[in-house]
């Protein structure tokens, strides 16, 4: 395949691009390429690719280009409510097993997965499916307990038969559900070849896979079927990580109950005759009502809901929800009401992460980085949040020369009247046709990118100036805080505002010093650390190695000598586990 070829391949989109006039081999085409491969895992997305010659006469009527964030949940929706959800002995046979299900009809989907026990997702063509198998499950028989009789698509199977030796059947095929250990991300990190293929090897390492993603849609759907009780016509659906292209594997599930889907909002009354409305319950305000709701479904979820563990009821917070484990599938799981925000800032980070391929690299090694030196943490504090993290991305990609990506302003201006939101207020308009996008041409690689982004943020004005990816500039901090990045559409709120002094300044530390460790990386050559052919860290690598930021003053005089003491010290460390493991 000729260079120009591969490069609209792995860039190109339905937006209108700017054509690059480029000769001879490039590290970025590499990279592209790559990463084009690895988008094919993510989150229910395709790769952004350009229609080709022999494409062009297709009539399948299938759309060009990637999906629409609602175009992708009504998707995944639909595959949930087609699926069920089974806990299996470990020692089951898959033959067996699919083939007692299929005689309630063809199965499209299925795979395995542990989470306290060994269970099954399985998609049916068709939903009249599930009802058949549904009809043919049994409540179960206890002799000292008492059960709830709520009936779910949540279901165990039992084998009557004689017990099979576990030697005689294998187990079952399981999907990862979480990500390998730093120290195994190092390594595998140590062996690829370029910067370029250590960013795409880590975000192909990180990012949600395909299965990932459809059992979220089922816990979600699941849930539904709860609080369908009171409202039959809800919907409930992922926002956040798991559905905007940045989810990491094992990271929260957020959920939103969606009410405005109950038919009869907008019904039109006639101008004579008679019509009918329901009588409904009253109260003083739109939160009020979103914590009875919440605080329904929570009781319902604790007493009810298979599954469903330490659930509480955080009705106080700004934004009320209820929290609890599925430990089915080992989410930890938010539900809220009354987020609409939010669900806008999901399909916002989205379009970014769909319009170029390098902004989900960069924001899953920035991450990553973060978190290997606890500028971020799982634990509520002062500590810069992943969404914060993210914008900065966004900001310094909207930066470049030419920009990567368009300004929130910039896609309000594109939006058409379907895509008009305005949000308590908030004017939360952009552009949702991917079509109308139109970007410039920019072939910086991942390596260069990931260097000045370090770079940016080691000299960024943070005491004068505020984070704003809304204009795409730097503005006057609108007040005293020592980290303000301007919430997109909420822009009176700064969403950094938790983060203190002292975590600033050791992200711009530890930026200063990882722009300073890639500066002295050298390409990788084959080397070993010894006869357990342990690679030697280098490039990305080295970033998520323990730093060795102590003060923060004076770290312009610092010597620059190879990080030796370091890969050394980790290198001891990978040694020492691969020996107890061996012991």
């Amino acid at each position: 395949m000729r260079f120009s070829s591969s490069f609209r391949t792995a860039m190109a989109s339905p937006f209108t691009v700017h054509r690059l006039h480029m000769r001879g081999r490039s590290p970025l085409v590499k990279c592209l390429n790559t990463i084009e491969t690895v988008l094919r895992r993510s989150v229910g997305t395709e790769p952004v690719v350009a229609q080709t010659e022999g494409a062009q006469g297709d009539d399948s009527g299938e759309k060009d280009g990637p999906k629409s964030l609602c175009e992708l949940v009504a998707d995944r929706q639909e595959q949930a409510e087609k699926s069920v959800l089974i806990s299996c002995p470990s020692r089951t046979s898959e033959k067996k097993f699919l083939k007692f299900l299929s005689k309630h009809g063809d199965i499209k989907k299925h795979f395995f997965y542990e989470s306290y026990g060994v269970y099954a997702v399985v998609e049916f063509a068709c939903r009249d499916s599930v009802v058949s198998l549904l009809e043919s499950a049994a409540i179960p028989s206890v002799s000292h307990e008492s059960m709830v009789p709520f009936k779910s698509r949540l279901l165990s199977l039992r084998n009557h038969s004689s017990v099979t030796s576990p030697t005689q059947q294998p187990g079952l095929p399981c999907q990862p559900q979480t990500t390998v250990s730093i120290n195994e991300l190092i390594q595998s990190l140590s062996r690829e070849e370029s910067v370029d293929e250590q960013i795409s090897s880590l975000t192909e390492a990180y990012q949600l896979t395909e299965e990932n993603s459809r059992l979220r849609f089922l816990v979600c759907s699941l849930l539904k079927d709860i609080a369908a009780a009171y409202f039959p016509e809800c919907t409930i659906r992922p926002f956040g990580s798991s559905v905007n292209g940045f989810g990491k594997l094992g990271c929260d599930l957020d959920m939103f109950l969606d009410l405005d889907s109950i038919s009869g909002w907008n019904f039109k009354t006639p101008k004579s005759g008679l019509s009918l409305e329901y009588q409904m319950k009253r109260t003083n305000s739109e939160r009020h009502v979103t914590q009875s709701i919440l605080s329904v479904i929570g009781e319902c979820v604790d007493h009810f809901g298979p599954g469903c563990v330490g659930v509480q009821k955080i009705l106080n917070a700004r934004c009320p929800l209820v929290r609890f484990a599925h430990q089915p599938s080992g989410f930890q799981c938010d539900l809220t009401a009354n987020n609409r925000v939010a669900m806008k800032s999901t399909e916002l980070l989205y379009l970014y992460g769909e319009l170029d391929p390098r902004v989900r690299s960069l924001v899953f090694t920035i991450r990553c980085w973060a978190r290997a030196h606890s500028i971020t943490s799982s634990i509520p504090g002062a500590w810069i949040t992943n969404f914060s993290l993210t914008v900065m991305v966004l900001f310094f990609l909207q930066k470049r020369t030419p920009p990567i990506i368009p300004t929130l302003d910039q896609l309000r201006d594109l939006a058409g009247p379907a895509d008009e939101s305005v949000i308590e207020g908030n004017d939360c308009t952009f552009v949702t046709d991917f079509s109308k996008i139109q970007l410039q041409s920019n072939t910086d690689t991942l390596e260069q990118l990931l260097r000045d982004f370090f770079e940016f943020y080691a000299t960024f004005p943070f005491s004068k100036m505020s984070i704003n990816i809304r204009k795409g500039r730097e503005q006057n901090k609108p007040e005293v805080a020592p980290l303000h990045i301007q919430n997109p559409f909420e822009t009176s709120l700064n969403v950094s505002k938790n983060v203190n002094s002292s975590q600033l300044d050791r992200f711009v530390a530890l930026c200063q010093e990882s722009a300073w460790l890639l500066q002295q990386s050298e390409p990788r050559t084959p080397r070993d650390a010894g006869g357990d052919n342990t690679p030697v860290p280098w490039g990305l690598a080295t970033l998520l190695l323990p730093s060795q930021v102590a003060g923060i003053k004076g770290r312009k005089k610092r010597k620059r000598e190879p990080a030796s003491e370091r890969i050394k010290s980790l290198l001891e460390s990978l040694k020492n586990k691969n020996e107890g493991k061996k012991s």
